[in-house]
C-alpha cells in the first residue's frame, strides 16, 4: 500500500507515501500531503510500474508547488531588479521600485503599482504561477514606474518581454476558469 521512507539522491529524506487505488478513478492522478505522509490517488488499473512512475511525478509536482509557495518578498524584489536590468536597462533609475511585495488583499488585479512612492504589490494568487507569468506581471508593474498609464509607450515597454502574449493568455484563462474577472489593464 505505501512505501517506506528512504534517502533521495539529494540526501533529503523521502516522505512516507500512501498509494490509494480507486475503481472509479479512470485517468486522473492526484496527490496531497496529510501531515508527514503524501497520499497519491491513482486508478486501480495502473500497473506497479505506472504506480512508481506517477508517485515520482506527483512527489516532484508537490515539491515544485511547495517551492513556489515559499517565494518571499525579498526574492520578489531581487527578481524585479533582474527584470529591470534585462528588459528596461535604459530606465534603471526610474524603474527601481522602493518595495516589491506579495499581498493578499488584491482581488481585482494581478498586481498594482504606485509610481508616486515607487511601491509594487503583486497578488498572492500569482505566487503559485509559473516563473514566466510572474516575470510578466512584474515587468507590467515595473513599466508603470516609467509610464504610469496604459499608453502605447507603456505597452511598448511591456512587449520587450518575449512571453508577454503567452502570459496574458495564461492570466486570462486563470481568471475565466476561476470566475475572478481579473485583468492586467
Amino acid at each position: 500500500m505505501g512505501s517506506t521512507p528512504g534517502l533521495r539522491r539529494t540526501g533529503v529524506r523521502k516522505p512516507v507515501v500512501e498509494v490509494r487505488r480507486s475503481q472509479r478513478r479512470r485517468r486522473t492522478v492526484s496527490a496531497y500531503r496529510d501531515g508527514e505522509r503524501v497520499v497519491v490517488l491513482i486508478p486501480a488499473r495502473f500497473s506497479r510500474a505506472e504506480e512508481r512512475e506517477w508517485v515520482d511525478r506527483m512527489l516532484a509536482r508537490l515539491d515544485a508547488r511547495e517551492q513556489r509557495s515559499r517565494r518571499t518578498d525579498a526574492a520578489l524584489q531581487a527578481r524585479a531588479a533582474r527584470i529591470v536590468a534585462r528588459y528596461l536597462p535604459e530606465h534603471a533609475g526610474a524603474a527601481r521600485p522602493v518595495s516589491v511585495r506579495w499581498v493578499t488583499n488584491q482581488n481585482g488585479r494581478w498586481g498594482s503599482c504606485t509610481p508616486a512612492d515607487g511601491t509594487i504589490r503583486i497578488s498572492h494568487r500569482v505566487q503559485e504561477m509559473p516563473d514566466w507569468v510572474i516575470d510578466y506581471v512584474l515587468l507590467h508593474e515595473l513599466a508603470h514606474l516609467v509610464v504610469p498609464s496604459h499608453s502605447a509607450d507603456f505597452w511598448g515597454l511591456v512587449a520587450r518581454y518575449p512571453k508577454t502574449e503567452r502570459a496574458r493568455g495564461y492570466l486570462e484563462g486563470v481568471s475565466a476558469a476561476a470566475c475572478l474577472g481579473m485583468s492586467d489593464e
